[in-house]
């Protein structure tokens, strides 16, 4: 089932693009994954220079604490490192800092939406939207199984950037 379509906001179409994954923090899991999977496709693509990407929750259960060590072992695994990154929450500041705020599933927008106060500019997006769905990114809290966050979260960083460079 493919998600609905996109609109690029123009408005935010300048050199540097701000991203901004988001999710409610169980443990840690998904949003830094999201954050080290599109830093490795950005630098793969010799974009760095031209985005910063960043990861926050939208609670304080996690804040401080060090990515997952399920997350962490999947990023190595990949080639990827991680070490020195602690959850952060998100702010409403992020709102403006940031062009994209990408949320790993419906609850993760709701949080960001309150917290934000709404979406003005449309700027928060879904992450599987990116990849043609409309579901949410498979959470591995639930289910053991970072093989398929680690599928969901590529395929949706490898659809935002080329959603973001059309």
């Amino acid at each position: 089932k493919k998600g609905k379509k996109l609109e690029k906001p123009e408005k935010y179409w300048k050199y540097e693009k701000n991203q901004d994954f988001i999710c409610l923090p169980r443990q840690h899991l998904r949003s830094p994954m999201a954050e080290y999977v599109m830093k490795d496709i950005i630098k793969k693509a010799n974009l760095s220079d031209q985005f910063y990407i960043a990861s926050a929750a939208t609670s304080t259960e996690e804040i401080g604490n060090p990515v997952h060590q399920g997350t962490r072992v999947k990023l190595a695994q990949a080639g990827i490192a991680c070490e020195g990154h602690h959850a952060r929450q998100m702010t409403r500041a992020d709102y403006d800092r940031y062009d994209y705020l990408i949320g790993m599933d419906e609850w993760n927008i709701r949080n960001i939406k309150r917290i934000t106060g709404g979406d003005p500019e449309g700027k928060i997006f879904k992450m599987m939207l990116f990849s043609g769905s409309s579901r949410d990114v498979a959470d591995p809290w639930y289910t053991g199984d970072f093989e398929a966050t680690w599928k969901d979260v590529t395929e949706g960083c490898q659809g935002l950037l080329e959603y973001i460079l059309k």
